[in-house]
């Protein structure tokens, strides 16, 4: 215990889900953490299972006044920023000759606009202060088209080239940037992943969530959980040599 203890963590859309499980983390292993979501309401509530040990922050992603504020307060409270964690994000699926502009702006705006500037915003301040962490939330999708989920999978492999362009630029100045990309990860945004896959495939509710389970080779879908001993290694000292890399933790579902 007390690998991050000290350190301030920044962590975006952590109302819930992994964020969420990552702010836990954090906390036990001695950080500081800034509980950021677009949801105010739903970051304070999940403040307050912490104490002084956390605070929420509003931030919308795609806003750079609202992550300039963001950073801004988080800088104010905690007195700086040692890690951040590029989490927040949407899920999206049609077939290609069904794909809508305005959601393919919309998604590429969260999950990789957001990424990028937030990111930005926060070396920025790195720079000044000596170095730092950074974990951005990739995803096997990112590592492979899949029919119905062109725009989601092409977000997420932006976000491993994002990744390793700002690992190589960033690490002079003492900034470690890499990624986790999940497999499937149960939780109640699953609810709505099953919904998609439902109208297009003609699955009944549940059905996709319970094939995808069974073929995990692990045996099971992840959890929120399973990810938090790979955000806790990225952030930690432990990590200072390692730059620009993807770490699959997935159950054994994509190898690389």
């Amino acid at each position: 215990m007390n690998r991050l203890g000290g350190k301030t963590a920044l962590i975006t859309g952590a109302a819930r889900g992994i964020g969420l499980a990552f702010a836990r983390a954090y906390v036990r292993e001695g950080a500081k953490v800034a509980i950021a979501d677009i949801n105010f309401d739903g970051a304070r509530q999940a403040v307050a299972e912490f104490g002084e040990e956390a605070i929420a922050v509003e931030m919308d992603v795609t806003r750079q006044d609202s992550i300039d504020r963001a950073v801004g307060e988080t800088v104010d409270a905690l007195g700086r920023i040692d890690i951040l964690v590029n989490n927040a994000a949407i899920f999206t699926a049609a077939p290609i000759v069904e794909i809508e502009r305005a959601d393919y702006v919309r998604t590429f705006e969260i999950n990789v606009g957001g990424t990028l500037f937030t990111m930005q915003a926060v070396a920025r301040h790195m720079v000044e202060h000596g170095g730092g962490k950074i974990i951005n939330m990739a995803s096997q999708a990112g590592r492979r088209g899949e029919a119905l989920v062109g725009v989601y999978c092409a977000t997420k492999a932006a976000v491993i080239s994002l990744t390793q362009s700002a690992g190589l630029d960033l690490i002079r100045h003492g900034i470690n940037v890499n990624a986790i990309a999940p497999g499937v990860v149960d939780g109640e945004h699953w609810d709505g992943v099953d919904a998609f896959f439902a109208k297009y495939e003609n699955k009944a509710p549940g059905q996709k969530k319970r094939e995808v389970g069974e073929a995990v080779p692990y045996g099971r879908m992840g959890k929120p959980e399973d990810l938090t001993g790979m955000a806790i290694f990225l952030a930690s000292d432990e990590a200072n040599y390692i730059v620009a890399q993807t770490y699959n933790v997935d159950g054994g579902q994509w190898m690389s």
